[in-house]
């Protein structure tokens, strides 16, 4: 099969969609499909064809300047599309990756200028905002709006296959008629590391971006009132790009005398060493977002117990318990091991093919 995906950036480690992409493009290839990606608004000057290497694969990757006007983006689709002629296109959707508002007014009538004898697939890795009832009138206006460009999305494609990752998306899409069937993500970091047998800390990670609004102090401060659970004196280490957040992390470690180390951005194998080495790891996405977030995704893939400490987010409708990952309440820490289990790359491409092979 023949398949050419299609997200908004294509920067490698700066786009979660676009790194996810990147290796389900790799996993298909191995199996013998053709697959090819295409950026549609990516932060760089130039149109350019290249290959990207994911776990030994390479990916033929088209990035597109975000800059582009519609009319030269489409001539440059078009032709990719001649060439490669695909079974399928498969849009990955986040209405941020098209436009820096959430806005993409201009794709659903874009998408449906596009000609060829393909079939379409729509993967919703974020929907709208307003479906929580934290928000802001003015988000849920613009959710308003992004509800109306998804609906216009799925109507000028005639899409045959749609998938989101979790069941509160399922919910909240069906509530715009609009049916997806679940497809699991699996994280950006390849599983390349061995597990210590003997460590000389009870090791905490934080991977990637730190969210406004945790309770981290709050946390810590419950950490080490039940820190007579624990056999090892506790390490933090944060990995990747954690964002302005991190200082305030580390004030409040410093603060308990807690250990710690801030690596930074590393390689896949280092930071899949680290997740290998560490006993629990820390989201701070809200607890029913978890299982979008390609951190937590990574946190299974690497066996190792995840822990929500994350602001209040609490959808208007459809709320239910998340596995595989403890949810932090203050002044009620539990850090009994949870059953872990992986969705891993294999499964998500055997999942995505046998979905879109019956449609």
């Amino acid at each position: 099969m023949d398949i050419l995906f299609i997200c908004g950036s294509a920067e490698i480690g700066n786009d979660g969609v676009g790194d996810y992409t990147r290796r389900l493009c790799g996993k298909l290839i191995k199996s013998g499909h053709k697959a090819q990606i295409l950026a549609l608004c990516d932060q760089i000057i130039y149109y350019c064809t290249e290959s990207q290497v994911v776990e030994d694969t390479p990916v033929t990757v088209h990035r597109i300047p975000s800059s582009t006007p519609n009319k030269q983006r489409l001539v440059w689709l078009q032709a990719i599309l001649k060439d490669f002629e695909p079974d399928w296109i498969s849009l990955q959707y986040v209405p941020y990756s098209f436009n820096p508002k959430g806005l993409p007014f201009w794709l659903p009538s874009y998408l449906k200028k596009i000609r060829g004898n393909h079939k379409w697939h729509v993967m919703f890795h974020e929907l709208w905002l307003g479906i929580d009832t934290e928000s802001s009138i003015k988000h849920k206006c613009i959710g308003r709006l992004q509800q109306l460009i998804a609906r216009k999305i799925i109507e000028n494609t005639k899409t045959h296959f749609i998938n989101t990752q979790n069941k509160l998306y399922q919910f909240f899409l069906q509530s715009q008629n609009i049916n997806a069937e679940i497809l699991p993500i699996c994280g950006n970091i390849p599983l390349t590391a061995i597990k210590k047998d003997t460590r000389e800390f009870e090791q905490f990670v934080l991977f990637g971006t730190i969210h406004n609004g945790a309770p981290f102090e709050d946390f810590i401060e419950d950490l080490m009132n039940n820190s007579n659970q624990f056999n090892k004196p506790i390490k933090f280490v944060f990995i990747g790009k954690n964002g302005p957040e991190l200082a305030h992390y580390t004030m409040v470690l410093e603060s308990y005398n807690i250990r710690y180390e801030v690596l930074g951005v590393q390689s896949e194998y280092v930071i899949s060493q680290v997740l290998s080495n560490s006993d629990f790891g820390i989201s701070t996405t809200p607890y029913y977002q978890s299982e979008k977030s390609g951190v937590f995704a990574a946190y299974k893939e690497h066996q190792i117990n995840a822990i929500c400490v994350s602001r209040e987010w609490t959808p208007t409708k459809g709320q239910y318990n998340i596995p595989n990952i403890i949810k932090y309440e203050k002044n009620n820490l539990k850090l009994n091991p949870v059953a872990v289990q992986g969705f891993d790359l294999n499964s998500v491409a055997n999942q995505f093919i046998k979905s879109i092979s019956v449609s």
